[in-house]
């Protein structure tokens, strides 16, 4: 039976009339002390402080320690010491490093009382196993570091031997393992020739173990030299420890200095919500950044990471029963990752219009081997024929798997020999990762200098003018990283982003916008319960991980030799890691792994000042923020909805209805009359009150998509799917459901000098006019318990269905279109329908040779001041 043990958490309760506080550490006590007055903040929101000097406690706060639920676990065994094994390794890590070749490194490694107590013994059997399985130096290396590491189990882990109760209570890792390896290496017959050789160990040894170990050996590789920077595996572990024991001094006491002390390396540190332009205000200024944004497109690249493992979205495959990436969840009719390419070609789409210049934007993404990531987005593209951008225009670079590690002791979790629990390590190895692949030299030969980076799961980054905004300021003003941002909402499974101002050991002062993850709330002090309107939470905005970078800047972090490049190191281990073992048996276990958070890397950007700064610091920093309306910012589809979940939130289900709410603000604004999308909790039961679903190229800036909608009315239980950027709707009323897809949304696809498939922007486009329609049908089934809304996978009873084939032209006027229609308009002709004496007349006519290409009519973009005014222009 296992042991219960009890974990404890230090809730800070503080007055509701404030919404400011301020903390002091020193090396022995930790106590509050009551907020600056108004007069005498420098900022206006000064939230969080944290000094190094005694001070007294306020008796305004109170500290008090709270029992979290029960955890099953075995205990810490009780001459396990964090501190001494994490001076141990960094002895180890020092020599190692201070060795130049391979030789002296194992040298330094054998003088370990664990390595040497595991290997010496056993030296001519592993060298007949080295030789069986053509292993050399460097593979023995890198045992010794897993076993110098503390991780010998591993190369054992589940293999059956007997042993003693008294043996299995002591819990001896290095017993167990040099009992496993005897058994191992024992069983081979190592006399004969190489074919006997190698059936013998294929009976000691079974063919899969043998894949298991090399695979391992891949892996331990993998990690050696990406974390090299740190130490490689030894480094890696000594970091988990260090994370682990902080942790554990947090939980346990309230003395967390020395923590903040050594990461922050600083001797003041103050926290504030961080100031920047509202979007949704300043309207003006965000119509110009846009502009910005757009001008700038061939100076920008793209960064997707997708190497998540997805684990809360659940996804599978139906027919193969596979686990599947996020990137591969089928949304509103396609995958998340075409969803993205789509956003993407719509701002190259308007570039095109405006400036009559093809730009293909550089797409950089990162994937891992998690649930076969790296292989399905690889399928997906060269299915889609690279997006008809060119294979050229995409770099995929994968990230390794690190090892999960139990939150008692550090230790490798592992399901069968050879076989350790691992998982990506975090979307902040992207930098480091993207240097080592050479993706920044490929950037900047495809003349790119700045960046915008998205992940897969929020659906709306790219809504309006928000990214564009953002990056238009990063390029014009020349900052080195950019945060998009919003409201942060209860419930949010999203860290901060906060203005750190910080005096340095050496007196300077060091001001620069970072994120604080909801992992890290507990460190810094942060209430990490719900947010309220008193909360500290609420002061602070939500991190969304959509960024702008300057390539040149990240690059210069991510190539240094030290840990600077792989920032944001956390180890969340306040979540199981489920796994089961190669008997079927099923584990949920207390730990994490360790991660990097790739918007942390804007603590390497923070500037300094030789006195303290009191105002318009903001202004001058190499680090910016956007606001806009949340859900012009982030809705994301990441966990899979249960059945008895009456939340919607970060579901599909819950982001569809932002999507809608966009819509319906997009829309109402043309004159369009449509009902109003109410709380979430209103649709938990039921389907949403109608679909809209509108292709980004029809902007993507709403002040473009305005101008092309006016007057009518949709509506309730209504369907509306516009998948064409050649669109005009005028005084149309819509009860049922209308679906207009064309072939050519933005442009034709044409073969290119290396014969591959490349888009053509604004070449023989579909086109469609709706003018003084009326659409009827009976639409949607939906009482049809099969649908699914957020797939766009419904059924329907009826729907009139435009079908735009090449550069086809579809045009009704002054009609009523009732019950069920299918036009289907082939290639290189117009149709037309108007009212006859007996019904709808339908005519279909060629298009002039001439207008092949630009067709019978166009909008014309032009800019004037700092919007676009669209003319329709008719040949």
């Amino acid at each position: 039976m296992a042991n219960t043990c009890f974990t404890t958490s230090n809730v800070i309760h503080y007055p509701n009339h404030t919404n400011l506080l301020l903390f002091s550490f020193n090396s022995r006590s930790f106590s509050f002390k009551k907020p600056f007055s108004s007069s005498s903040s420098h900022f206006s929101t000064p939230l969080l402080s944290l000094s190094f000097s005694p001070l007294e406690p306020s008796p305004c706060f109170r500290l008090t320690s709270a029992s979290t639920a029960p955890v099953e676990c075995a205990p810490l065994e009780p001459d396990f010491n964090f501190e001494q094994e994490i001076s141990r390794l960094k002895s180890l890590r020092s020599k190692i490093a201070d060795s130049k070749t391979l030789a002296p490194k194992l040298a330094v490694l054998d003088s370990d009382l664990r390595v040497r107590a595991f290997f010496e013994s056993r030296k001519k059997s592993l060298a007949r196993l080295f030789a069986a399985l053509n292993l050399g130096s460097r593979e023995l290396f890198l045992f010794k570091c897993l076993v110098a590491a503390g991780q010998q189990h591993v190369l054992c882990s589940g293999m059956e031997f007997a042993e003693s109760e008294e043996l299995q209570s002591s819990r001896s890792s290095v017993k167990k393992a040099l009992w496993a390896l005897v058994e191992m290496i024992e069983s081979f017959d190592l006399s004969g020739d190489g074919k006997r050789l190698e059936k013998s160990i294929s009976l000691g040894l079974e063919e899969d173990r043998i894949d298991d170990l090399r695979k391992l050996i891949k892996s331990l590789g993998e990690i050696e030299q990406f974390y090299g920077c740190i130490g490689g595996i030894i480094g890696y572990q000594i970091m988990v420890l260090e994370l682990l024991d902080q942790s554990t001094i947090e939980r346990r006491t309230t003395n967390w200095s020395r923590s903040i002390e050594e990461t922050m390396e600083c001797q003041f540190l103050e926290i504030h919500a961080p100031n920047g332009i509202d979007l949704s205000k300043s309207t003006e200024y965000a119509s110009q950044a846009a502009l910005w944004g757009i001008e700038g497109l061939p100076d920008l690249g793209e960064f997707y990471p997708l190497g998540g493992s997805a684990d809360r979205l659940g996804l599978v495959d139906h027919e193969t029963g596979e686990c599947l990436p996020a990137a591969m969840l089928p949304y509103c009719g396609r995958t998340l990752l075409e969803g993205l390419i789509r956003d993407l070609q719509a701002r190259e789409f308007l570039y095109f219009k405006l400036f009559g210049k093809q730009c293909i934007t550089p797409v950089a993404i990162m994937t891992s081997s998690a649930k076969n990531n790296h292989k399905h987005v690889t399928s997906l593209c060269e299915r889609l024929g690279w997006f008809g951008r060119g294979r050229s225009n995409f770099q995929l670079f994968e990230q390794p798997m690190v090892p999960a590690v139990s939150s008692e002791d550090g230790q490798w979790l592992v399901t069968k020999p050879f076989t350790p629990v691992c998982k990506p390590g975090g979307h902040g190895v992207i930098w480091k990762l993207a240097y080592d692949k050479g993706v920044f030299k490929w950037f900047y030969d495809h003349g790119r200098r700045g960046a915008t980076v998205r992940q897969v799961s929020n659906v709306v980054a790219a809504t309006d003018l928000t990214l564009l905004a953002l990056a238009g300021i990063g390029l014009r003003q020349r900052k080195k990283l950019g945060f998009a941002s919003c409201k942060r909402i209860s419930g949010a499974t999203e860290g901060i982003n906060v203005l750190i101002e910080k005096k340095n050991l050496d007196g300077k002062w060091a001001y620069g916008l970072s994120c604080i993850e909801y992992t890290e709330f507990e460190k810094f002090g942060i209430p990490s319960g719900s947010v309220s309107s008193h909360g500290l939470q609420s002061e602070f905005p939500a991190n969304t991980n959509i960024l702008y970078v300057d390539l040149h800047a990240v690059e210069e972090v991510a190539s240094s030799d030290n840990e600077k490049c792989l920032p944001g190191m956390v180890l969340n281990a306040k979540k199981p890691i489920s796994y089961v073992d190669h008997f079927g048996n099923c584990y949920s276990v207390s730990g994490g792994r360790l991660e990097c958070t790739m918007q942390n890397i804007a603590d390497s950007f923070l500037n300094t000042y030789l006195s303290r700064c009191y105002q318009g610091v903001e202004d001058e920093i190499d680090t910016f923020i956007v606001y806009n309306e949340r859900r012009k910012v982030t809705s994301s589809a990441k966990r899979k909805r249960r059945h008895s979940d009456s939340s919607l939130h970060q579901t599909p289900d819950g982001s569809l209805l932002d999507i809608l709410r966009n819509a319906y603000d997009l829309l109402s604004r043309c004159d369009i009359e449509l009902p109003e999308i109410e709380d979430n909790a209103k649709y938990a039961n039921s389907g949403p009150p109608y679909l809209i679903l509108l292709h980004p190229a029809l902007g993507p800036l709403w002040e473009i998509a305005r101008q092309k909608f006016s007057e009518g009315s949709i509506s309730k239980g209504s369907e509306l799917q516009i998948e064409v950027a050649e669109f005009l709707w005028r005084n149309v009323q819509l009860e049922g459901s209308l679906i207009v897809v064309a072939e050519n949304v933005m442009g034709a696809t044409r073969n290119g000098s290396n014969g591959e498939p490349i888009i053509r922007y604004g070449q023989r486009c579909g086109r469609c006019k709706l003018q003084n329609v009326r659409v009827l049908n009976e639409g949607i089934e939906w009482s049809c318990g099969e649908n699914r809304y957020w797939k766009h996978d419904v059924q329907r009873f009826e729907a009139l269905k435009i079908i735009l084939n090449g550069n086809a032209e579809f045009e009704a006027e002054n009609v009523t279109i009732e019950g069920n229609h299918n036009f289907e308009v082939p290639d290189g002709y117009k149709m037309k329908i108007t009212s006859g004496e007996s019904g709808l007349k339908v005519q279909l006519n060629q298009i002039e040779p001439i207008m092949m290409d630009s067709g019978s009519w166009y909008w014309n973009y032009k800019i004037k001041g700092t919007h676009i005014v669209l003319e329709l222009v008719e040949l």
